[in-house]
């Protein structure tokens, strides 16, 4: 019995202008053909919404039918599409008949239109009864002269082989036959992909014949080509050096469709690469990279050459080099991007191999896009070594001084870009750092904030890493002193100079160039005395305008109406504040400006600074008033520092966190300069602690690639692949083009498997239910889409069936699902899509309303809730220390050393961003701890994996046994939000409970209130 086709419901915009089941057939009867063109669409849609218009059928038959004109015609290929053919009992009905003898003359027309559009026609019919008696004048169709005719009795036979291969089971050798006598390209393309879909042998005879003509074919007659070598291949290894010549010569063809899909099943057809030895080794030196399309003129070099040697190597050099011409010349940023990420896989797995195209890979920058380039750049990064490295710099260092040169899209964006690269390679490879930093080092005087920040950044790695540069980085650092803009580079330069300056000379340079960022101090005194000379040269006036010396002191003028007008105490506060304003705008030299201009953190990194040179000073030199001349100057610039922080001079007033830090150096200055142990806290545990830091960097990245690397293996019993069952990471390279269409149909999770889908399943009604439904909740970025399955259990027919649902949070419904009858015991599967705005926990909540037997009954069926998890939009994110994500590390004021020691090697570099960002995200959420885990780690641990947080506290700093905790996480949203948490647990007793609380941050309401359910929640399981 043959099913009813579905179809979609089609908006009507006026229901009111519907014509009646008469005016229907008086139109029809009587009407010109425009208005029967009006009323078949008319008709068309009120049968797709589900009225049959059974009585209408013999009037179509009479009066449209015969009708000669193309628009009328293939809204009748429509109608006949739609309409009911059989009668209750399965049969074809009478009037079909009439039908048959209509497409038939169709057929035959001499038209070629309609002779197309109508054999077009035929791949929709699914009634055998009506097909069998036109496949001869089908196949006649096949000889015509027009090739848009033949090319669709070509599809059209095929449907019919497809369905009913009873009705013609010599198709695959009649289109053998037409595809061997064929000319036309679109036919022989349809033909061929008819051929490989039902008989790939006689295709792959075929493709044997013609291989040499492959490369001139059209562009679809290639694809189509590739596709039936990706197929066969899979079964037929005996073809394999043909299939590999043939790919090799469509890597060179004119479309970058073909290109693209030949690069990419290049690599379906090679195997994993052994070691490269012997006569491999000798392939790859006669091949240059350059060379490697033009295998064919120089294998007779190679003893023994043929397509099937070739090595595999040589053949993943070839699809990577056509990659890369790929996304030299397309224009299309999308296309760029995704051939990006096919060639980062095809390097991914095999590292190393194509090493020697990372110079070609570099032309990618003169894309415009940004993503393209940091793409690009990322790949790059990841092919360095030592053999290529140096081209890589000198090629960086070129585009970075283009970035000054020239203008681009996002130009500030792209040179942070290129300095963090240029960053990367001088610290994995030694003998290139020497040559880029004192480059990079000219751009601390960049008003591009974070360029700057990132060249501070590098220098500070390199001074450590590399102890041979310190002299001359050091050097080069205090020449550009003056130039640089930014309170964050200040800070990073100061640290530098006050950690690596350890020569007499290089103190007083550094001594020499911190005054000159100063200036004159007291800083106070000089900023009065120019608030002053300012008001008087305001008081005075021309002596004309000066009073007499009788006359009373207070100033008068004379206003536009004769009277006088004596200055008040008003006129007196604003004058004197357009003064102050006007001495706080003049220019002063850099450092200077930022302290006035309320960056009292820099001041405190300046304290630390002059007491590390001032202590370090004491140490080289023997002379007693020299050195307490130096100490009484340092004293002097930061009293000078905390006065002006407390005057109306300073665009806001001095925290207290910078002022006991500047009192703190102020006092270990005013001891005695031998103090043992204030000299290793300044001198020596700032730098072994930055240096640990840096080792511990370095390990966390050495372990995160060796997991990475590890995580990618091929088990032996791994040859058989389910792809239902299966997980997405199996590295099956003959399954690239089923991967493909995973990607494609939205599912791009590795864990997203059938079995993690069933895991995702809600019941919404009871078993016992008339209606029972499920739905399966799919997160995709920015949409939650619910497939409903609803069963009905009833013996009865559910009319008007329909599932609604409303939402809290926010969340939003985009379209309410369409009414459907359901018949008893069968099921339907409704979709409905909803959009998401924020990160926050939302509601689906809804009920299912179907009409009962009677025309007044209409029952109701309440769902469950549908709760969503914050956590599938929640990901764990991680920060460095030029990035405006790292906060919290100095919740507890520690003993005064180690403060100290912490402080000095942290606070320059994230104490100002913890500051911000805490002050900016506004709503803060405090969940108490109530668990009966003992452990700490445990419970940071648990806490961790339930809110995909990471947590920013160093390792080191967690390690040991302590009863106290304190720990820093953060995540980010898909939306972008941030969202912060600081644990503060500590446990009382051996093994006591433990108590505390975490503090969420965020900028949104929503994600703190959730994030704290969740722990809260969290918290509830783990007990």
């Amino acid at each position: 019995m043959a099913q009813d086709l579905c179809y979609t419901i089609i908006h009507q915009d006026d229901t009111t202008d519907q014509p009646s089941l008469q005016e229907f057939k008086t139109s029809f009867e009587k009407g010109s053909d425009e208005a029967k063109i009006e009323t078949m669409k008319k008709l068309l849609i009120t049968m797709l919404n589900g009225d049959p218009m059974n009585q209408l059928l013999m009037h179509v038959i009479r009066f449209v039918m015969p009708s000669k004109n193309k628009q009328l015609k293939k809204l009748l290929h429509f109608y006949w599409e739609i309409c009911p053919k059989t009668n209750p009992d399965g049969k074809l009905k009478q009037e079909m008949i009439l039908v048959c003898n209509a497409i038939r003359n169709d057929l035959q027309h001499p038209n070629e239109y309609i002779r197309g559009a109508t054999l077009r026609f035929l791949c929709k019919l699914r009634e055998p009864e009506l097909l069998e008696p036109l496949l001869p004048t089908c196949r006649a169709c096949l000889e015509h002269r027009h090739s848009y005719v033949r090319k669709n009795a070509v599809f059209a036979i095929y449907s019919i082989y497809k369905h009913f291969e009873n009705l013609i089971p010599d198709a695959p050798e009649l289109i053998q036959n037409f595809l061997a006598a064929e000319a036309d390209m679109t036919c022989k393309r349809n033909a061929f992909v008819m051929l490989y879909n039902t008989s790939q042998a006689r295709a792959v005879e075929y493709l044997n014949q013609v291989f040499n003509q492959v490369p001139s074919f059209d562009e679809l007659l290639q694809l189509s080509v590739i596709q039936l070598i990706r197929k066969d291949c899979r079964t037929n290894a005996a073809n394999k050096a043909p299939y590999i010549r043939c790919i090799f010569e469509l890597l060179n063809a004119p479309s970058h469709s073909v290109k693209y899909e030949a690069a990419t099943t290049l690599m379906a057809l090679t195997s994993n690469p052994a070691a490269v030895t012997g006569k491999t080794c000798l392939y790859c030196h006669l091949f240059r990279i350059s060379e490697v399309r033009q295998y064919e003129q120089r294998r007779d070099y190679v003893e023994g050459a043929n397509l099937i040697s070739l090595p595999p190597i040589i053949r993943k050099i070839a699809a990577a080099s056509c990659y890369i011409d790929l996304i030299i010349k397309e224009s299309d940023n999308n296309v760029k991007l995704i051939v990006l990420d096919r060639l980062d896989e095809l390097r991914a797995k095999h590292e190393r191999v194509l090493d020697d195209l990372v110079m070609d890979i570099l032309r990618v920058l003169s894309s415009p896009d940004i993503e393209v380039r940091r793409k690009a750049l990322r790949i790059v990064l990841e092919m360095v070594s030592t053999r290529n490295v140096q081209d890589v710099v000198l090629f960086l260092k070129k585009e970075l001084a283009k970035t000054h040169d020239q203008e681009y899209e996002k130009n500030t964006e792209y040179r942070q870009l290129l300095i963090q690269s240029i960053h990367s390679c001088a610290i994995k490879f030694s003998e290139v750092a020497a040559n880029v930093v004192h480059v990079l080092m000219e751009f601390l005087g960049d008003s591009n904030n974070p360029s700057a920040v990132d060249v501070v950044a590098f220098v500070r790695e390199v001074v450590e890493k590399f102890p041979a540069l310190r002299s001359s980085i050091t050097e080069k650092l205090l020449e550009t002193f003056m130039d640089m803009k930014s309170g964050k580079v200040f800070r990073g330069a100061l640290w530098i100079v006050g950690e690596y300056c350890l020569e007499e000379k290089d103190i007083d340079e550094a001594w020499k160039q911190i005054r000159l960022g100063l200036g004159e101090v007291p800083i106070l005194a000089l900023e009065q005395r120019l608030l002053e000379e300012a008001q008087a040269d305001h008081e005075e006036k021309p002596s004309e305008s000066r009073p007499s010396p009788g006359a009373s002191a207070a100033p008068r003028r004379i206003l536009a109406d004769g009277t006088y007008a004596t200055e008040s105490a008003f006129t007196s506060n604003a004058n004197t504040a357009s003064k102050l304003d006007a001495v706080k705008a003049a220019a002063k030299p850099p450092l200077r400006s930022l302290i006035l201009n309320g960056d009292f953190f820099l001041g405190s990194v300046l304290a630390t600074t002059l007491t590390k040179l001032t202590m370090r000073y004491a140490e080289l030199v023997n002379d007693v008033k020299s050195v307490n001349s130096r100490r009484a100057e340092a004293m002097l610039i930061m009293a000078s520092v905390i006065r002006v922080g407390q005057s109306q001079f300073a665009s806001t007033p001095i925290d207290e966190d910078s002022y006991e830090r500047i009192m703190s150096c102020l006092h270990v200055l005013e001891t005695t300069p031998g103090d043992r142990v204030t000299k290793t806290v300044f001198l020596q545990d700032t730098k072994a602690a930055f240096a640990k830091q840096v080792q511990a960097e370095e390990k966390r990245l050495a372990d995160k690639k060796a997991k990475d690397r590890a995580a990618v293996t091929i088990q032996a019993d791994d040859v058989i692949s389910f792809r239902q069952f299966s997980k997405k990471n199996i590295g099956d390279e003959m399954d690239e083009y089923e991967l493909d269409l995973t990607r494609a149909t939205g599912v791009t999770d590795s864990k997203d498997d059938l079995m993690s889908k069933l895991n995702r399943v809600v019941q919404l009604t009871g078993f016992s239910d008339p209606v029972y439904a499920e739905a399966y909740v799919n997160v995709h970025q920015y949409d939650i889409l619910l497939d409903v399955l609803i069963v009905n259990q009833t013996n009865e027919t559910l009319q008007n069936l329909a599932i609604e649902f409303a939402t809290l949070g926010d969340l939003k419904l985009v379209e309410r699902p369409a009414n459907h009858n359901l018949a008893p015991h069968s099921f339907h599967s409704v979709k409905a899509n909803i959009k998401v705005s924020s990160t926050e926990t939302g509601v689906i909540f809804g009920n299912i309303v179907y009409d009962g037997p009677g025309t007044s009954e209409s029952n109701c069926v309440v769902l469950n809730d549908i709760h969503i998890d914050i956590m599938d939009y929640i990901n764990a994110a991680y920060c460095n220390e030029t990035q405006v994500s790292i906060y919290f590390l100095f919740f507890s004021r520690l003993p005064h050393g180690l403060f100290i020691e912490r402080e000095t090697l942290f606070r320059t570099a994230i104490w100002d961003v913890f500051r911000s960002m805490w002050i900016e995200f506004e709503w803060e959420n405090k969940v108490n701890v109530n668990t009966n885990i003992t452990d700490l780690r445990a419970y940071l641990n648990h806490i961790m994996k339930s809110t995909n947080m990471s947590c920013l506290t160093p390792e080191n700093q967690l390690s040991g046994d302590c009863g106290f905790l304190s720990a820093n996480m953060y995540a980010r949203s898909i939306f972008g939000e941030d969202a912060l948490a600081n644990l503060s647990i500590e446990r009382s007793g051996g093994d006591g409970p433990i108590t505390g609380h975490i503090r969420i941050r965020s900028k949104t309401q929503g994600i703190a209130l959730s994030l704290g359910d969740k722990i809260t929640l969290a918290q509830k399981v783990a007990a």
